[in-house]
């Protein structure tokens, strides 16, 4: 069997808003791999009523299953992911987004066609967010020291996506083979 035909067993691993979704999917873009989402995955182990790896017995559970080969953490400031989170604003009535860093209303807090208040989702709001950072935090510790005793931990740390991708690209380069050679002279 050839060395193209070598599957990669690799997880993605990062706070919330740390931009998974993100590398993830560029990381199909240019290489030829199934991408397998956390979410997708966690949502679909939810209604068989099994665990993920989120924790540290379930890292082990896993790896036992599947020899994972490669385990990427996106490591980004918490303060960077908590300016990113609570960045986003709603118009109730529309469902319209805004953010205040990339698409910002033209009035703060105002919705740009209607004139009415715009409000946070729960999950958007400092205090929650920094609930489930702190969470998070607790709770993968003892995962990402796992995958580091195993030698299989990259860690790549930046405070924005597109700075941290071509980081991640040349590393995926020395382990899978890219889609073409034209799409693999820019990440």
């Amino acid at each position: 069997m050839g060395a193209s035909a070598r599957l990669l067993r690799a997880a993605i691993m990062g706070a919330p808003g740390s931009g998974k979704g993100t590398v993830s999917s560029r990381i199909t873009k240019h290489f030829e791999l199934k991408h397998l989402s956390s979410g997708d995955l966690l949502r679909d182990n939810m209604l068989r009523g099994t665990g993920f790896p989120r924790t540290l017995p379930q890292a082990e559970a896993l790896d036992r299953a599947y020899q994972i080969d490669t385990v990427i953490n996106l490591n980004v400031p918490f303060e960077v992911i908590k300016q990113r989170l609570t960045a986003r604003w709603i118009h109730p009535g529309s469902g319209r987004v805004y953010n205040i860093e990339f698409n910002p209303p033209k009035t703060m807090g105002i919705d740009d066609l209607t004139g009415e208040p715009l409000v946070q989702r729960e999950d958007d709001r400092p205090e929650t967010v920094v609930k489930r950072l702190k969470a998070y935090e607790a709770q993968t510790e003892p995962v990402l020291e796992y995958y580091r005793k195993k030698g299989v931990l990259e860690t790549f740390s930046g405070t924005e996506t597109n700075k941290i991708w071509p980081h991640v690209y040349a590393f995926l380069q020395t382990k899978l083979p890219q889609r073409s050679q034209e799409t693999s002279v820019t990440p």
